[in-house]
């Protein structure tokens, strides 16, 4: 007869996976398990075999072993686990890509009825139609407040009523008449709560950052660098582009205000002692940006042109012959 392994051999082989798991894998979501069934976790962890491991179990006794495997491999980063390990918390240990693998998860999320006593983590609302009740079972709707009228010999609801409000806790009228409406208003599956990714902790919403989000964020960080910079004189390579120009114009006011000048500074100063030759410049510049404009009008005159030059008198006709 096999004898059955001990509280303090279970203990040891778990504080042994779970240490030898910190050494495998250098990225660990931390997911609630809160109304997840053994079979829902089940299915979770067959889908994700191959490069991810689910561990669930006591805060405490995880709590101890990252403490103590930290002090063994003298990493720190490890104790960054600790303060996330708080309520019904499990693992998942992979070498995927995190948001692949996050995805993955809320893949197995199963319907769920309302339960007495529970905290409804979303509005339910019950929508009207005909709910197939015979007329005897209107007490449930008349408890809860719900219009309803007789047609054709069941119970129909009039209009949709928000029957339970996010954060409440469900009554047993509204469980009960869920419950005969067959109405499974709530979904539960494991929820990414934090990400560890070679010691840092980040919010799972990172992982639905883009290319664009990033090179968004990266452009509205330099553009406060440089006008913090500019504000205060302080030169930096954000700032450096428009301290150069800023110079440049206080060089160019100068040799426009006096005698000094550079061959930069002549030509504007040509322009400010006969400012016809703006419109000289600009003639080009406009030209450039309607390309073909200019043919387009030859071509426009060309054809009204073309009539002209056909008449009757030319072809031997006249008017009344």
């Amino acid at each position: 007869m096999v004898n059955k392994p001990s509280k303090a051999d279970k203990k040891i082989a778990y504080d042994a996976k779970l240490c030898q798991l910190l050494d495998d894998y250098s990225q660990i979501l931390i997911a609630a398990a809160d109304n997840v069934g053994s079979t829902q976790l089940q299915n979770i962890r067959r889908g994700l075999r191959g490069d991810s491991v689910v561990l669930m179990g006591k805060n405490t006794m995880m709590k101890r072993s990252v403490r103590i495997h930290s002090e063994k491999t003298g990493n720190k980063a490890f104790l960054n686990l600790i303060p996330l390990l708080q309520g019904n918390v499990g693992l998942i240990f992979t070498k995927g890509d995190l948001k692949e693998v996050s995805e993955e998860v809320a893949k197995y999320k199963v319907g769920a009825p309302a339960r007495v006593g529970l905290v409804a983590p979303i509005d339910v609302v019950v929508p009207p139609g005909n709910t197939g009740l015979d007329p005897s079972q209107t007490s449930f709707f008349q408890v809860l407040n719900i219009p309803t009228k007789i047609n054709k010999g069941t119970v129909e609801i009039i209009t949709p009523v928000e029957l339970i409000k996010k954060g409440e806790k469900v009554g047993s009228s509204e469980a009960a008449l869920l419950a005969k409406l067959g109405i499974r208003p709530f979904s539960y599956g494991l929820v990414v709560l934090s990400v560890y990714d070679n010691g840092s902790v980040f919010s799972p919403g990172v992982l639905d950052l883009t290319e664009d989000d990033l090179i968004g964020k990266f452009a509205t960080g330099v553009t406060m660098v440089a006008s913090l910079s500019l504000a205060v004189a302080y030169p930096t390579l954000a700032a450096a582009p428009h301290m150069f120009i800023n110079a440049y114009k206080n060089v160019l006011s100068v040799a426009v205000a006096t005698e000094y000048s550079y061959p930069q500074a002549e030509e504007v100063k040509e322009f400010l002692k006969d400012p016809s030759k703006f419109a000289v410049a600009a003639a080009p510049a406009a030209a450039a940006a309607a390309p073909g404009g200019a043919p387009a009008a030859a071509k426009e005159e060309e054809k009204k042109e073309e009539p002209a030059e056909e008449s009757d008198d030319d072809m031997g006709f006249g008017l009344f012959d």
